[in-house]
């Protein structure tokens, strides 16, 4: 009878510890493993995040600026218009209607916000304001339609001038220039935008690349792409020696013939920083950057971050035609 009652004992105190304990260090490993996993997860989420909208955000800037300044068929600086709109951008000094006519300027620059005053005066976070002017590629010609209040650029080879489409307009016919164009002759469709640091649509604590951009009869404010947090530019310029020197917007504007200056830029070298939209646990990024000319200092967070950079040539800048 004992021998049978040997048999059907269990496991002992000491021996339940033991197996409990083991089985703790177990599922405490596993769940390290999850935890790591999860967290590796998230940082590659985050990183796979900012570096598809830095590349984004420096492909969209680099296939604007390569068609900046494009005049179709006129290489002459453009006839005087008046075209005024409504949110016009203007910075200090200038009058109503010079912002969207100054289509010789295919590239300008701020180092800050010129435009605090007007289409910008709310918004805007931090870093350079950058201006496109150019037309779009399509060449209209009659008897396609225009569309009212959108401005457009009459072209041809010997000049061309800016107007504002009235109801029932027609592509190329009723010449706005006074004297005659001759051909080819064609309408092209003005596009003008204006380049910014500011927040995310729909989460106003993410910043993002964002656009002014010019909509009929007025600037239309639209989001680019979500995460870039700063934006840097310098201008290039060739010298005597047919290299190119590049300067801030600031050394531009303080140049002795600041008028021509700006036609002068054949190229722009862009600096973009990048952040996640979402923080990460268990990391701090106390770094700091450097972009252009200035060292931007983060508040400590645990937000990843990256500088994206890349020179741009301007294909269509026309140098030295003065205004």
């Amino acid at each position: 009878m004992n021998r049978i009652i040997n048999k059907q004992r269990g496991f002992s105190l000491v021996e339940m510890m033991i197996s409990i304990t083991v089985g703790l260090f177990v599922v405490a490993a596993l769940v390290g493993v999850l935890v790591s996993n999860s967290r590796n997860a998230k940082t590659n989420e985050n990183v796979t995040e900012f570096f598809s909208n830095g590349r984004y955000a420096l492909e969209h800037l680099r296939g604007e600026m390569r068609h900046a300044d494009y005049r179709g068929y006129t290489w002459p600086a453009p006839q005087a218009a008046t075209v005024v709109i409504g949110n016009e951008c203007l910075s200090t000094g200038k009058t109503a209607g010079s912002f969207v006519a100054n289509l010789s300027e295919g590239v300008w620059g701020n180092d800050g916000n010129p435009y605090a005053a007007n289409c910008l005066s709310s918004g805007y976070l931090r870093g350079d304001v950058l201006v496109v002017r150019r037309v779009a590629p399509q060449t209209l010609v009659s008897p396609a339609s225009l569309v009212p209040g959108e401005i457009y650029f009459r072209s041809s080879f010997v000049q061309g001038k800016l107007f504002q489409a009235a109801a029932s307009s027609v592509a190329a016919t009723g010449d706005p220039v006074v004297e005659t164009q001759g051909t080819p002759l064609a309408d092209f469709l003005v596009r003008t935008y204006v380049y910014y640091i500011g927040a995310d649509d729909s989460d106003s604590t993410i910043p993002a690349l964002r656009r002014l951009s010019l909509s009929g009869a007025s600037m239309v404010d639209e989001q680019i792409v979500s995460g870039i947090e700063q934006m840097q530019i310098e201008y290039g310029r060739a010298t005597t020696d047919l290299n190119t020197a590049y300067y801030t917007a600031t050394e531009i504007q303080a140049g002795t013939d600041p008028d021509r200056d700006w036609q002068d830029v054949n190229s722009v070298r862009v600096w973009l920083l990048a952040r996640a939209s979402q923080s990460e646990n268990g990391y701090q990024n106390t770094s700091t950057y450097s972009l252009s000319d200035i060292t931007f200092d983060p508040p400590d967070d645990s937000f990843r971050r990256q500088i994206f950079t890349s020179v741009i040539q301007i294909r269509n800048f026309h140098p030295d035609v003065a205004p």
